[in-house]
Protein backbone atom coordinates (compact mmCIF):
# COMPACT_ATOMS: atom_id res chain seq x y z
CA UNK A 1 0.00 0.00 0.00
CA UNK A 2 0.95 3.69 -0.31
CA UNK A 3 0.82 6.48 1.84
CA UNK A 4 1.56 10.36 1.13
CA UNK A 5 2.26 12.73 4.10
CA UNK A 6 2.38 16.36 4.04
CA UNK A 7 5.69 17.46 5.67
CA UNK A 8 8.51 20.17 4.51
CA UNK A 9 12.68 20.47 5.65
CA UNK A 10 14.49 24.17 6.31
CA UNK A 11 16.07 25.96 3.33
CA UNK A 12 18.39 28.63 4.71
CA UNK A 13 16.12 30.39 7.07
CA UNK A 14 12.79 29.29 5.01
CA UNK A 15 11.10 26.28 4.37
CA UNK A 16 9.91 24.11 1.52
CA UNK A 17 7.40 21.55 1.12
CA UNK A 18 8.29 17.79 1.42
CA UNK A 19 5.54 14.84 0.47
CA UNK A 20 6.65 12.05 2.08
CA UNK A 21 5.70 8.94 0.05
CA UNK A 22 5.95 5.36 1.89
CA UNK A 23 5.29 2.04 0.17
CA UNK A 24 5.09 -0.67 1.48
CA UNK A 25 5.04 -4.20 -0.69
CA UNK A 26 5.60 -8.10 -0.61
CA UNK A 27 9.55 -9.13 -0.35
CA UNK A 28 12.14 -9.25 2.02
CA UNK A 29 11.96 -7.50 4.85
CA UNK A 30 14.10 -4.08 4.33
CA UNK A 31 13.66 0.00 4.30
CA UNK A 32 15.29 2.43 2.27
CA UNK A 33 15.12 6.26 2.44
CA UNK A 34 15.31 7.93 -0.99
CA UNK A 35 15.11 11.58 -1.93
CA UNK A 36 18.42 13.01 -1.08
CA UNK A 37 18.15 12.22 2.54
CA UNK A 38 21.60 13.65 4.73
CA UNK A 39 22.56 10.92 7.59
CA UNK A 40 20.07 12.45 10.33
CA UNK A 41 17.13 11.45 8.01
CA UNK A 42 18.74 8.15 6.97
CA UNK A 43 18.91 7.47 10.89
CA UNK A 44 15.35 7.67 11.21
CA UNK A 45 14.57 4.76 10.28
CA UNK A 46 16.15 3.14 13.39
CA UNK A 47 14.22 5.29 15.66
CA UNK A 48 10.76 4.92 13.94
CA UNK A 49 11.09 1.47 14.35
CA UNK A 50 11.78 1.56 17.58
CA UNK A 51 9.01 3.92 18.66
CA UNK A 52 6.19 2.21 16.67
CA UNK A 53 7.00 -1.25 18.57
CA UNK A 54 7.92 0.67 22.31
CA UNK A 55 4.38 2.83 21.46
CA UNK A 56 2.29 -0.35 20.77
CA UNK A 57 2.16 -0.27 17.50
CA UNK A 58 2.94 -3.06 14.74
CA UNK A 59 6.11 -2.21 12.33
CA UNK A 60 5.79 -4.04 8.90
CA UNK A 61 8.20 -6.51 8.46
CA UNK A 62 7.90 -6.22 4.66
CA UNK A 63 9.43 -3.85 1.71
CA UNK A 64 9.42 -0.29 3.34
CA UNK A 65 10.27 2.44 0.57
CA UNK A 66 10.22 5.97 1.92
CA UNK A 67 10.60 9.12 -0.67
CA UNK A 68 10.67 12.48 0.09
CA UNK A 69 9.62 14.54 -2.53
CA UNK A 70 10.63 16.68 -4.28
CA UNK A 71 14.20 14.36 -4.76
CA UNK A 72 16.57 16.95 -5.97
CA UNK A 73 16.95 19.01 -2.99
CA UNK A 74 18.69 17.51 0.43
CA UNK A 75 17.01 17.18 3.74
CA UNK A 76 18.54 18.24 6.82
CA UNK A 77 17.39 17.16 10.05
CA UNK A 78 15.53 15.11 12.12
CA UNK A 79 12.08 16.52 11.81
CA UNK A 80 10.98 13.83 9.20
CA UNK A 81 10.85 11.00 11.72
CA UNK A 82 6.86 11.86 12.48
CA UNK A 83 5.24 12.16 9.02
CA UNK A 84 7.47 8.63 8.54
CA UNK A 85 6.24 6.83 11.10
CA UNK A 86 3.02 8.40 10.02
CA UNK A 87 3.05 7.12 6.63
CA UNK A 88 4.07 3.76 7.53
CA UNK A 89 0.59 3.50 10.03
CA UNK A 90 -1.09 4.54 7.52
CA UNK A 91 0.06 2.52 4.47
CA UNK A 92 -0.32 -0.30 6.71
CA UNK A 93 -4.06 0.51 7.62
CA UNK A 94 -3.88 1.26 11.27
CA UNK A 95 -4.65 5.26 11.04
CA UNK A 96 -6.94 6.71 8.39
CA UNK A 97 -4.58 8.62 5.68
CA UNK A 98 -7.82 10.78 5.22
CA UNK A 99 -7.45 13.02 8.14
CA UNK A 100 -4.12 14.14 7.10
CA UNK A 101 -5.05 15.56 3.33
CA UNK A 102 -4.59 19.14 4.24
CA UNK A 103 -2.16 18.84 7.12
CA UNK A 104 1.68 19.22 7.47
CA UNK A 105 3.24 17.15 10.47
CA UNK A 106 6.76 17.38 11.30
CA UNK A 107 8.91 15.79 14.82
CA UNK A 108 11.87 14.31 16.12
CA UNK A 109 10.50 10.72 17.37
CA UNK A 110 12.47 9.28 20.12
CA UNK A 111 12.63 5.30 20.68
CA UNK A 112 9.74 5.27 23.52
CA UNK A 113 7.65 7.08 20.92
CA UNK A 114 7.69 10.57 22.93
CA UNK A 115 7.88 13.96 20.44
CA UNK A 116 11.01 16.31 20.91
CA UNK A 117 11.30 19.75 19.72
CA UNK A 118 12.56 20.68 16.44
CA UNK A 119 14.85 23.78 14.56
CA UNK A 120 12.37 26.13 12.60
CA UNK A 121 8.93 25.54 13.41
CA UNK A 122 8.00 28.99 12.60
CA UNK A 123 9.55 28.87 9.12
CA UNK A 124 7.69 25.52 8.62
CA UNK A 125 4.54 27.05 9.66
CA UNK A 126 4.81 30.01 7.52
CA UNK A 127 5.45 27.22 4.83
CA UNK A 128 2.30 25.03 5.50
CA UNK A 129 0.02 28.23 5.29
CA UNK A 130 1.83 29.46 1.92
CA UNK A 131 1.47 25.79 0.48
CA UNK A 132 -2.50 25.36 1.66
CA UNK A 133 -2.53 23.49 4.29
CA UNK A 134 -5.23 24.03 6.92
CA UNK A 135 -3.25 22.70 10.22
CA UNK A 136 0.14 21.58 11.42
CA UNK A 137 0.97 18.91 13.67
CA UNK A 138 4.26 19.26 15.80
CA UNK A 139 5.85 18.65 19.20
CA UNK A 140 4.25 20.52 22.25
CA UNK A 141 7.31 22.34 22.74
CA UNK A 142 7.43 23.88 19.19
CA UNK A 143 3.45 25.51 19.59
CA UNK A 144 4.51 28.69 20.93
CA UNK A 145 6.62 29.57 18.02
CA UNK A 146 4.33 27.97 15.35
CA UNK A 147 0.87 29.40 16.83
CA UNK A 148 2.35 32.63 15.93
CA UNK A 149 1.56 32.11 12.16
CA UNK A 150 -2.18 33.10 11.97
CA UNK A 151 -5.12 31.58 10.06
CA UNK A 152 -3.42 28.17 10.57
CA UNK A 153 -4.88 25.65 13.23
CA UNK A 154 -1.61 23.90 15.15
CA UNK A 155 -1.76 20.88 17.00
CA UNK A 156 1.03 20.49 19.47
CA UNK A 157 1.26 16.21 21.05
CA UNK A 158 4.00 15.11 22.95
CA UNK A 159 3.81 11.47 21.83
CA UNK A 160 3.49 9.41 18.90
CA UNK A 161 0.74 8.16 21.00
CA UNK A 162 -1.69 11.30 21.25
CA UNK A 163 -0.71 12.36 17.44
CA UNK A 164 -2.62 8.74 16.72
CA UNK A 165 -5.39 9.32 19.35
CA UNK A 166 -6.33 13.06 17.61
CA UNK A 167 -6.11 11.21 14.00
CA UNK A 168 -8.29 8.47 15.05
CA UNK A 169 -11.10 11.60 16.87
CA UNK A 170 -10.16 9.47 20.37
CA UNK A 171 -8.75 12.12 21.69
CA UNK A 172 -8.72 14.96 19.86
CA UNK A 173 -5.93 17.66 20.49
CA UNK A 174 -7.22 21.49 20.89
CA UNK A 175 -5.86 24.23 18.36
CA UNK A 176 -3.65 26.08 19.99
CA UNK A 177 -3.52 29.88 19.80
CA UNK A 178 -1.13 33.26 21.16
CA UNK A 179 -1.75 36.91 21.57
CA UNK A 180 0.35 38.65 18.92
CA UNK A 181 -0.45 42.20 20.16
CA UNK A 182 0.83 41.18 24.02
CA UNK A 183 3.86 39.39 22.26
CA UNK A 184 4.37 42.51 20.91
CA UNK A 185 4.46 44.76 23.73
CA UNK A 186 6.59 43.00 26.15
CA UNK A 187 8.61 45.65 27.59
CA UNK A 188 12.09 46.09 27.41
CA UNK A 189 14.13 45.01 30.45
CA UNK A 190 15.81 47.08 32.71
CA UNK A 191 18.48 44.96 33.47
CA UNK A 192 21.32 47.89 31.92
CA UNK A 193 21.05 51.89 31.57
CA UNK A 194 22.08 54.64 30.14
CA UNK A 195 21.57 56.01 33.72
CA UNK A 196 24.28 54.36 35.28
CA UNK A 197 27.15 55.78 32.35
CA UNK A 198 29.06 58.84 34.58
CA UNK A 199 29.64 61.27 32.18
CA UNK A 200 30.67 60.98 28.48
CA UNK A 201 27.73 63.37 27.08
CA UNK A 202 29.27 63.32 23.26
CA UNK A 203 28.98 59.51 23.03
CA UNK A 204 25.95 59.14 24.58
CA UNK A 205 24.89 61.61 21.63
CA UNK A 206 26.65 59.92 19.32
CA UNK A 207 24.88 56.96 20.48
CA UNK A 208 21.07 58.57 20.36
CA UNK A 209 21.79 59.72 16.75
CA UNK A 210 23.36 55.96 15.73
CA UNK A 211 19.97 54.24 16.96
CA UNK A 212 17.36 56.87 15.47
CA UNK A 213 19.17 55.97 12.08
CA UNK A 214 20.81 52.69 12.54
CA UNK A 215 23.67 53.96 11.72
CA UNK A 216 27.47 51.78 12.50
CA UNK A 217 29.35 53.26 14.90
CA UNK A 218 33.14 52.90 16.04
CA UNK A 219 33.68 54.07 19.41
CA UNK A 220 37.77 55.11 19.72
CA UNK A 221 39.15 55.43 23.44
CA UNK A 222 41.56 54.65 26.07
CA UNK A 223 41.20 51.36 28.24
CA UNK A 224 38.70 52.40 30.80
CA UNK A 225 36.75 55.14 29.14
CA UNK A 226 33.54 53.25 29.11
CA UNK A 227 33.45 51.77 25.02
CA UNK A 228 31.83 49.01 26.20
CA UNK A 229 29.80 49.92 28.75
CA UNK A 230 28.41 52.48 26.47
CA UNK A 231 27.85 49.55 23.44
CA UNK A 232 26.22 46.87 25.75
CA UNK A 233 23.66 49.96 26.68
CA UNK A 234 22.89 50.42 22.95
CA UNK A 235 20.15 48.03 22.53
CA UNK A 236 18.01 49.79 25.66
CA UNK A 237 17.30 52.86 23.19
CA UNK A 238 16.46 51.47 20.00
CA UNK A 239 13.00 51.49 18.96
CA UNK A 240 10.45 48.69 19.73
CA UNK A 241 10.60 45.88 16.47
CA UNK A 242 7.93 45.70 14.56
CA UNK A 243 6.07 42.50 13.53
CA UNK A 244 8.05 41.75 10.29
CA UNK A 245 11.04 42.23 12.12
CA UNK A 246 10.43 40.07 15.02
CA UNK A 247 9.18 37.44 12.56
CA UNK A 248 12.21 37.75 10.38
CA UNK A 249 14.68 37.63 13.57
CA UNK A 250 12.93 34.56 15.36
CA UNK A 251 13.06 32.59 12.08
CA UNK A 252 16.98 33.19 11.94
CA UNK A 253 17.52 31.90 15.52
CA UNK A 254 14.99 29.35 15.72
CA UNK A 255 16.73 27.87 12.53
CA UNK A 256 20.32 28.23 15.27
CA UNK A 257 18.36 26.81 17.99
CA UNK A 258 18.48 29.67 20.13
CA UNK A 259 15.00 29.89 21.12
CA UNK A 260 14.67 29.73 24.67
CA UNK A 261 11.56 26.77 25.71
CA UNK A 262 8.08 28.03 25.41
CA UNK A 263 9.12 30.92 23.39
CA UNK A 264 7.11 32.25 20.59
CA UNK A 265 9.01 35.28 18.97
CA UNK A 266 12.02 37.48 19.32
CA UNK A 267 10.41 40.77 20.15
CA UNK A 268 13.70 42.30 21.70
CA UNK A 269 16.63 43.25 19.23
CA UNK A 270 19.47 40.19 19.41
CA UNK A 271 23.11 41.99 20.79
CA UNK A 272 25.67 39.80 19.82
CA UNK A 273 29.30 39.75 20.83
CA UNK A 274 31.72 37.27 20.06
CA UNK A 275 34.74 36.87 20.54
CA UNK A 276 37.89 38.16 18.75
CA UNK A 277 38.84 34.40 17.66
CA UNK A 278 35.56 34.02 15.78
CA UNK A 279 36.04 32.40 12.40
CA UNK A 280 34.83 33.91 9.48
CA UNK A 281 32.40 31.22 8.94
CA UNK A 282 31.56 32.02 12.75
CA UNK A 283 30.99 35.36 11.85
CA UNK A 284 28.92 35.16 8.51
CA UNK A 285 27.85 31.54 8.53
CA UNK A 286 28.78 28.28 6.39
CA UNK A 287 29.25 24.95 7.79
CA UNK A 288 29.03 21.43 6.15
CA UNK A 289 25.23 21.82 7.18
CA UNK A 290 24.94 25.58 6.62
CA UNK A 291 23.87 27.54 9.52
CA UNK A 292 23.30 31.26 10.14
CA UNK A 293 27.05 33.11 11.72
CA UNK A 294 26.63 36.04 14.38
CA UNK A 295 25.90 38.48 12.07
CA UNK A 296 22.71 36.81 10.80
CA UNK A 297 21.64 36.20 14.31
CA UNK A 298 22.24 40.13 15.34
CA UNK A 299 19.40 40.81 12.68
CA UNK A 300 17.35 43.64 13.78
CA UNK A 301 19.55 43.96 16.43
CA UNK A 302 23.54 45.19 17.35
CA UNK A 303 26.80 43.55 16.78
CA UNK A 304 29.31 44.22 19.15
CA UNK A 305 33.12 43.40 17.77
CA UNK A 306 34.94 44.87 21.06
CA UNK A 307 38.87 45.17 20.58
CA UNK A 308 38.46 45.50 16.82
CA UNK A 309 42.15 45.50 15.55
CA UNK A 310 42.36 42.20 17.85
CA UNK A 311 39.93 40.16 15.00
CA UNK A 312 41.97 38.30 12.15
CA UNK A 313 41.95 40.31 9.07
CA UNK A 314 40.26 37.87 6.53
CA UNK A 315 36.87 38.03 9.55
CA UNK A 316 36.37 41.48 9.39
CA UNK A 317 36.99 41.58 5.46
CA UNK A 318 33.54 39.16 5.03
CA UNK A 319 31.62 42.01 6.77
CA UNK A 320 31.82 44.17 4.13
CA UNK A 321 28.76 43.04 2.02
CA UNK A 322 26.43 42.55 5.36
CA UNK A 323 26.91 46.07 6.26
CA UNK A 324 26.67 46.92 2.22
CA UNK A 325 23.71 44.68 1.85
CA UNK A 326 22.26 43.45 4.65
CA UNK A 327 22.25 40.05 3.83
CA UNK A 328 24.61 37.14 3.52
CA UNK A 329 24.99 34.86 0.52
CA UNK A 330 26.24 31.24 1.35
CA UNK A 331 27.49 29.64 -2.11
CA UNK A 332 28.02 26.27 -2.44
CA UNK A 333 28.33 23.17 -4.87
CA UNK A 334 24.62 22.48 -4.72
CA UNK A 335 23.26 25.55 -3.94
CA UNK A 336 23.11 28.86 -2.58
CA UNK A 337 21.72 30.52 0.85
CA UNK A 338 20.62 34.33 1.90
CA UNK A 339 20.73 34.89 5.23
CA UNK A 340 19.14 38.17 6.58
CA UNK A 341 21.95 40.71 8.33
CA UNK A 342 20.39 44.16 8.54
CA UNK A 343 22.42 44.48 11.76
CA UNK A 344 24.07 47.40 13.53
CA UNK A 345 27.36 47.29 14.06
CA UNK A 346 29.16 48.70 16.62
CA UNK A 347 32.63 48.24 17.25
CA UNK A 348 36.09 49.34 19.72
CA UNK A 349 39.25 49.90 19.78
CA UNK A 350 42.38 51.97 21.09
CA UNK A 351 43.47 54.64 19.50
CA UNK A 352 47.08 52.99 19.51
CA UNK A 353 48.64 49.28 21.19
CA UNK A 354 49.25 50.56 24.19
CA UNK A 355 45.88 52.78 24.06
CA UNK A 356 46.91 56.06 25.49
CA UNK A 357 47.87 57.71 22.29
CA UNK A 358 46.23 61.31 23.17
CA UNK A 359 45.52 60.79 26.62
CA UNK A 360 46.32 63.72 28.96
CA UNK A 361 47.05 61.54 32.05
CA UNK A 362 49.01 58.85 30.27
CA UNK A 363 51.89 58.62 27.97
CA UNK A 364 51.93 57.04 24.70
CA UNK A 365 54.74 54.75 24.49
CA UNK A 366 53.99 53.83 21.03
CA UNK A 367 56.18 54.32 17.89
CA UNK A 368 54.64 55.76 15.40
CA UNK A 369 55.10 52.76 12.92
CA UNK A 370 53.44 50.46 15.69
CA UNK A 371 50.87 52.76 15.92
CA UNK A 372 50.47 52.99 11.59
CA UNK A 373 50.63 49.34 11.96
CA UNK A 374 47.94 48.77 14.77
CA UNK A 375 45.57 50.99 12.53
CA UNK A 376 46.12 49.18 9.64
CA UNK A 377 44.57 46.27 10.86
CA UNK A 378 41.11 47.66 10.16
CA UNK A 379 40.66 48.39 6.52
CA UNK A 380 40.21 51.44 5.11
CA UNK A 381 37.06 50.22 2.93
CA UNK A 382 35.74 48.19 5.89
CA UNK A 383 35.88 52.01 7.92
CA UNK A 384 34.16 53.54 5.15
CA UNK A 385 31.00 51.33 5.85
CA UNK A 386 31.04 52.29 9.18
CA UNK A 387 28.81 55.60 9.46
CA UNK A 388 29.74 57.25 13.03
CA UNK A 389 33.81 57.32 14.29
CA UNK A 390 33.88 58.54 17.47
CA UNK A 391 36.41 59.43 19.65
CA UNK A 392 35.72 58.15 23.40
CA UNK A 393 37.57 60.41 25.90
CA UNK A 394 39.09 59.06 29.94
CA UNK A 395 36.06 59.71 31.95
CA UNK A 396 37.56 63.01 34.59
CA UNK A 397 36.98 62.24 38.44
CA UNK A 398 34.60 65.71 38.22
CA UNK A 399 32.07 63.07 36.30
CA UNK A 400 33.02 60.03 37.82
CA UNK A 401 32.14 61.13 41.64
CA UNK A 402 29.38 63.56 40.88
CA UNK A 403 25.65 63.60 42.21
CA UNK A 404 24.32 64.64 38.64
CA UNK A 405 21.65 62.23 37.71
CA UNK A 406 22.07 61.02 34.01
CA UNK A 407 19.56 60.49 31.62
CA UNK A 408 17.81 57.11 31.93
CA UNK A 409 17.44 55.01 28.47
CA UNK A 410 13.55 55.13 28.47
CA UNK A 411 13.95 59.20 27.92
CA UNK A 412 16.47 58.42 24.71
CA UNK A 413 14.60 55.55 24.14
CA UNK A 414 11.41 58.03 23.11
CA UNK A 415 13.62 60.39 21.11
CA UNK A 416 14.60 57.23 19.47
CA UNK A 417 11.12 56.27 18.64
CA UNK A 418 10.04 59.67 17.41
CA UNK A 419 12.58 60.05 14.93
CA UNK A 420 12.30 56.71 13.58
CA UNK A 421 8.12 57.29 13.25
CA UNK A 422 9.30 60.33 11.05
CA UNK A 423 11.92 57.92 8.66
CA UNK A 424 8.54 55.40 8.75
CA UNK A 425 6.50 57.43 7.26
CA UNK A 426 9.05 59.13 5.32
CA UNK A 427 9.85 55.74 3.05
CA UNK A 428 5.84 54.18 3.56
CA UNK A 429 5.61 52.19 0.44
CA UNK A 430 9.59 51.33 0.17
CA UNK A 431 10.46 47.23 0.97
CA UNK A 432 12.95 46.87 2.68
CA UNK A 433 14.07 50.65 4.04
CA UNK A 434 12.86 51.28 7.67
CA UNK A 435 15.76 53.72 8.59
CA UNK A 436 17.45 56.50 7.04
CA UNK A 437 20.90 53.86 6.98
CA UNK A 438 19.54 51.92 4.61
CA UNK A 439 18.79 54.77 2.19
CA UNK A 440 20.26 54.44 -1.64
CA UNK A 441 21.48 57.24 -3.92
CA UNK A 442 18.04 57.97 -4.99
CA UNK A 443 16.40 57.97 -1.79
CA UNK A 444 19.57 60.80 -0.38
CA UNK A 445 18.89 62.73 -3.61
CA UNK A 446 14.96 63.14 -2.81
CA UNK A 447 15.39 63.11 0.83
CA UNK A 448 18.38 65.45 1.59
CA UNK A 449 18.11 68.49 -0.28
CA UNK A 450 20.76 71.15 0.50
CA UNK A 451 20.51 75.00 -0.06
CA UNK A 452 23.35 76.77 -1.65
CA UNK A 453 25.09 77.36 2.01
CA UNK A 454 24.88 73.78 3.30
CA UNK A 455 26.53 72.38 -0.20
CA UNK A 456 29.58 74.93 0.23
CA UNK A 457 29.90 73.75 4.00
CA UNK A 458 30.03 69.64 2.67
CA UNK A 459 32.09 70.73 -0.49
CA UNK A 460 34.64 72.04 2.12
CA UNK A 461 34.74 69.03 3.71
CA UNK A 462 35.38 66.55 1.09
CA UNK A 463 37.76 68.69 0.01
CA UNK A 464 39.73 69.25 3.46
CA UNK A 465 38.94 65.93 4.69
CA UNK A 466 39.78 63.79 1.28
CA UNK A 467 35.83 61.70 2.07
CA UNK A 468 35.36 58.94 -0.28
CA UNK A 469 31.86 59.53 -2.02
CA UNK A 470 30.84 56.52 0.59
CA UNK A 471 31.95 58.58 3.02
CA UNK A 472 29.98 61.70 1.60
CA UNK A 473 27.02 59.96 1.32
CA UNK A 474 27.24 58.15 4.79
CA UNK A 475 27.61 62.52 6.50
CA UNK A 476 23.89 62.81 4.25
CA UNK A 477 22.69 60.06 6.31
CA UNK A 478 23.47 60.91 9.37
CA UNK A 479 22.79 65.23 8.73
CA UNK A 480 19.29 63.31 7.97
CA UNK A 481 19.26 61.24 11.50
CA UNK A 482 20.28 64.76 13.38
CA UNK A 483 17.63 66.68 11.52
CA UNK A 484 14.45 63.65 12.08
CA UNK A 485 15.95 64.33 15.98
CA UNK A 486 15.60 67.97 15.70
CA UNK A 487 11.83 67.51 14.02
CA UNK A 488 13.17 69.60 10.85
CA UNK A 489 12.30 68.59 7.11
CA UNK A 490 14.99 70.13 5.97
CA UNK A 491 18.90 69.80 6.72
CA UNK A 492 20.91 72.78 7.96
CA UNK A 493 24.42 73.95 8.76
CA UNK A 494 24.26 72.48 11.85
CA UNK A 495 22.82 68.79 11.27
CA UNK A 496 25.41 68.89 8.26
CA UNK A 497 28.23 70.12 10.15
CA UNK A 498 27.54 67.67 13.79
CA UNK A 499 27.69 65.11 11.03
CA UNK A 500 30.99 65.77 9.73
CA UNK A 501 32.42 65.61 13.36
CA UNK A 502 31.56 62.14 13.71
CA UNK A 503 33.93 61.14 10.69
CA UNK A 504 36.86 61.63 12.89
CA UNK A 505 39.21 58.68 11.18
CA UNK A 506 38.87 61.08 8.08
CA UNK A 507 40.94 64.21 9.31
CA UNK A 508 44.07 62.98 7.33
CA UNK A 509 44.23 59.53 9.31
CA UNK A 510 44.52 61.27 12.51
CA UNK A 511 42.86 59.02 15.33
CA UNK A 512 43.26 61.57 18.79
Amino acid sequence: MLSRIRSAAGLGIDAFPVEVEVDISSGLPSFSTVGLPNGAVKEGRERVSAALANAGFHFPLRRITVNLAPADIRKDGSALDLPIALGLLAASGQIPEANLKETMVLGEVGLEGDLRPIRGALSIALAARSSGCAAVILPADNVPEAAVVQELQVWGARSLGEVCAHLTGAHPIPAASVDLGALMSCPVPGSADFAEVRGQAAAKRALEVAAAGAHNILLIGPPGAGKTMLARRLPTILPSMSLEEALETTKVHSIAGLLAPGQSLCTMRPFRAPHHTVSDAGLIGGGSSPRPGEVSLAHGGVLFLDELPEFRRNVLEVLRQPLEDGTVTLSRAAMSLTYPARMMLAAAMNPCPCGYLGDMARPCRCAPLEVERYRARVSGPLLDRIDIHLEVPAVVYRDLAGAREEEPSAVIRGRVEAARALQRHRFRGQTGLYANAHMGARDLRRHCRLDEQVESLLKEAVKRLGLSARAYHRVLKIARTIADLDGATELNTLHVSEAIQYRSLDRRGSVA
